[in-house]
């Protein structure tokens, strides 16, 4: 599984003033304070948001979800087949996207056709089943009822631009981006939230290699020895075989940084490819949004000279 990454998935069209984006909880439930705020930032921008029917649910018994398995599954699948619905938002993230996955109907939605389709975290499952079962390219992106979302003006910025003038974000990093190996790589980006990667692996449809991409990882609250045990299942599972280079977002709350740097340094300085840290999305306090299924540049100079990720068209048609 990963043919679709010698070539770039399919893209979205951009969004326009007035396009109807639906909002929907994949995983964990959502707070009604920071839903109607992040509402009215996509109001502002000249959206017009609308909320998926199981949104606003939490199921009884198992409260660290926003309803049932299928509830969630079906919100998620007629947003996408609804053709008046031009993207799909995810209001946060959690827990709950593998456990929901496999009943959304993926010959239904890649027959409907590409959307824009932001999330980050545990919606880094979805990102995968829509490369690997669609073969749509997705956003790795701030979600509407996030902190970042909500208090981060260029966090916001960013995705505010990759949605309407994608053309103007093709190149991507901030400052704290370096070079932990050094070199210069290209490939298809696909990736998100590393342990849910890992935790992917092995199940069906998930990817067996990594020929013609580039990773793109982050993660937060994992130990420095359970990060190590996560890229050590993926290495071992055969899933980064072929991978062209890596690219580091953020590690909240994974610990001393200089750990988490020697944990990235020692898995993957051994496969000989190029590798950024700190390139700035994920669940850190800005998070850039990065398109996942488009060809890029990962450019880390030996000289010290600015780290970058550059995608070779615009995440958005």
């Amino acid at each position: 599984m990963g043919p679709w990454l010698t070539a770039p998935a399919d893209r979205p069209s951009r969004l326009r003033p007035g396009s109807r984006v639906a909002v929907v909880a994949p995983s964990g439930p959502v707070p009604a304070d920071r839903l109607e705020a992040g509402l009215g930032v996509l109001r502002e921008w000249g959206l017009e948001p609308v909320v998926a029917p199981h949104v606003r649910d939490v199921q009884p018994e198992l409260d660290y979800l926003a309803g049932t398995d299928a509830d969630r599954a079906a919100d998620l699948q007629a947003a996408w087949c609804d053709p008046a619905v031009d993207a799909v938002l995810c209001a946060r993230g959690g827990y709950g996207a593998h456990r929901m996955v496999d009943l959304v109907d993926w010959a239904a939605v890649r027959a409907a056709g590409p959307k824009a389709f932001v999330g980050y975290s545990d919606i880094t499952v979805l990102h995968e089943a829509f490369a690997l079962r669609a073969g749509f390219a997705t956003l790795h992106g701030p979600m509407v009822a996030t902190e970042a979302f909500l208090k981060d003006e260029p966090t916001r910025e960013h995705l505010r631009a990759t949605l309407f003038e994608p053309e103007t974000v093709l190149t991507l990093g901030l400052d704290t981006a370096a070079a932990l190996v050094p070199g210069r790589a290209r490939g298809v980006l696909y990736g998100g939230c590393v342990s849910l990667l890992a935790a992917d692996a092995g199940t069906p449809h998930s990817r067996t290699d990594a020929r013609g991409g580039l990773l793109v990882i982050e993660d937060t609250g994992e130990e420095p020895y359970r990060l190590d045990g996560i890229l050590t299942r993926l290495l071992r599972s055969g899933a980064l075989e072929g991978v062209s280079g890596v690219v580091c977002g953020s590690w909240q709350e994974c610990g001393p940084y200089e750990k988490v740097r020697a944990v990235l340094a020692d898995r993957f300085g051994p496969l000989g490819i190029p590798v950024i840290e700190e390139l700035g999305f994920g669940h850190g306090p800005t998070a850039l949004t990065l398109p996942l299924g488009v060809e890029a540049v990962l450019d880390a100079p030996a000289d010290g000279g600015r780290c970058t990720l550059t995608v070779e068209v615009p995440a958005l048609r």
